[in-house]
């Protein structure tokens, strides 16, 4: 598997702490089946200039020494889009070097403006990776149609496909369709994983979606490829889940 999100460089936002909490995670990963993982810290578009690029890849290299256990590490960003227009253009802001930006809305609802925001960065040469629209409010089946239309790719948060309320009815609705294209463990330092979802959907069938929702995909836009299609799930499965949540 391949977590191209996930807020484990310790100890330089609100996710792990230190590497006491980060390593033992990163082992747990590595032995579920992670491959690669992308650390990505947040940062805000307006304060992009002032990524502090050196230093964290100086807190990456201190994670990866302080265990052979772990899963290949890289360094990106989970980008806040709070300055439209921002100048994303450096390398230092993309997934592993990639062409690939993480890019995320606040959970208050949708700014005025979202779609050409989104419009303009995959214009710019970038592939924008929109993290978990389900949180957003607001956010319909419709604007997320619109988006992948636009060339944007679609993360997933994994844990949300298990849960219950609104986020967690788009995500499997999303699912439904067709819509997600990379789920990631959004991992804070807790408890949350792709190997849950990965367990979720095998116990579904969902053999062929598996593969393109936690690794193929993710390794496709780190290698500056487009995400395959990922197939909606099948009218039998979706009666399962739904039968199994209530819906």
């Amino acid at each position: 598997m391949i977590d191209i999100h996930s807020h484990l460089l310790p100890g330089v936002d609100d996710g792990s702490p230190s590497l006491a909490v980060s390593v033992p995670i990163l082992e747990r990963f590595r032995a579920d089946g992670v491959d690669v993982l992308v650390c990505t810290p947040h940062l805000n578009a307006s304060q992009a200039r002032n990524a502090p690029y050196d230093a964290y890849l100086e807190i990456l290299a201190t994670l990866r020494a302080a265990s052979p256990a772990l899963p290949e590490l890289r360094l990106g960003w989970e980008i806040m889009l709070d300055a439209p227009g921002a100048d994303l253009s450096s390398l230092e802001l993309t997934l592993g070097g990639s062409r690939a930006l993480l890019v995320e809305f606040t959970r208050g609802g949708l700014p005025r403006g979202s779609s050409a925001e989104l419009r303009r960065i995959a214009r710019s040469g970038r592939t924008p990776i929109l993290a978990h629209p389900e949180r957003y409010f607001g956010c319909t089946i419709e604007q997320v149609r619109e988006w992948r239309g636009l060339g944007v790719v679609i993360q997933t948060d994994a844990s949300v496909l298990m849960g219950r309320g609104v986020p967690s009815e788009l995500a499997r609705r999303m699912l439904e369709e067709g819509l997600i294209d990379i789920l990631a463990s959004d991992n804070h330092g807790d408890h949350r994983s792709l190997a849950s979802a990965r367990e979720w959907l095998h116990e579904r069938g969902a053999e062929e979606q598996v593969v393109l929702l936690t690794h193929r995909n993710a390794e496709l836009v780190l290698g500056d490829e487009d995400p395959i299609p990922v197939p909606p799930l099948r009218p039998g499965l979706l009666g399962r889940v739904k039968r199994l949540f209530g819906g």
